[in-house]
């Protein structure tokens, strides 16, 4: 007599599955969507480190923040594409410092350093770097690892731009620039409220290079006020 039977799929199983299922087709989609962006096209041809160049290069358009001569930092900078523009634009007597918990390829003009932002250590590394001067931008694309749960994510992204203002206002000089990445969303009326409180012009800044689905919005900061 043949005593055996089916199994079937627990419905842990079966969720499991169906969330497993539901990333690959997202990780699937955003390839094919990434393979097909004309701004990636743009930076594989023009020799950019990746699309994020062209946010910068358009901001910068607009806002003429890039001068030869300049000293800049530029905070969650790997792959390198905003060093590498800032690099080229502040050249041949000014000088970049980028930084990011990812390894950078060197590049010419940039001094990088690896670590994450947060880290006491590597923010003490980036002021000896600097040599005890001021600098005339401040560049912050930093963004935290997404959870997928807004609230969070959310918070995430502001505790970093706070530090980066943070350092910001430390570092800039009197006719200084801050330009920075955050997360529409809870929070970002509070955070303009603290730029503006900073500086004496802020600006929202959605360049086109700027996914259309993505929430992230730039500010730029323009003038610290002294306090």
């Amino acid at each position: 007599m043949d005593r055996s039977f089916a199994v079937f799929p627990t419905h842990d199983y079966r969720r499991k599955r169906e969330v497993r299922m539901k990333k690959h087709r997202s990780k699937k989609a955003w390839l094919d969507r990434h393979v097909h962006d004309p701004y990636v096209q743009r930076a594989v041809q023009e020799g950019y480190r990746s699309r994020a160049a062209y946010k910068l290069l358009e901001i910068d358009e607009k806002d003429r923040l890039l001068q030869p001569g300049m000293r800049v930092v530029d905070l969650g900078a790997a792959p390198g594409a905003w060093s590498q523009i800032a690099a080229a634009r502040v050249a041949p007597t000014g000088k970049v410092f980028a930084l990011d918990r990812l390894p950078i390829v060197s590049l010419p003009g940039v001094t990088v350093i690896q670590g994450d932002f947060t880290d006491e250590t590597v923010l003490n590394a980036l002021e000896q770097a600097l040599e005890g001067q001021p600098v005339d931008l401040v560049l912050s694309d930093m963004a935290p690892n997404l959870s997928g749960i807004a609230i969070t994510d959310a918070a995430k992204s502001f505790h970093l731009a706070e530090l980066a203002l943070a350092f910001a206002l430390e570092h800039l000089t009197p006719n200084g620039a801050f330009l920075v990445k955050v997360f529409q969303g809870p929070g970002i009326d509070a955070y303009r409220q603290q730029l503006q409180s900073a500086f004496h012009t802020v600006l929202p800044r959605k360049p086109k290079a700027s996914r259309s689905e993505s929430s992230e919005l730039y500010f730029l900061g323009k003038r610290p006020k002294r306090r």
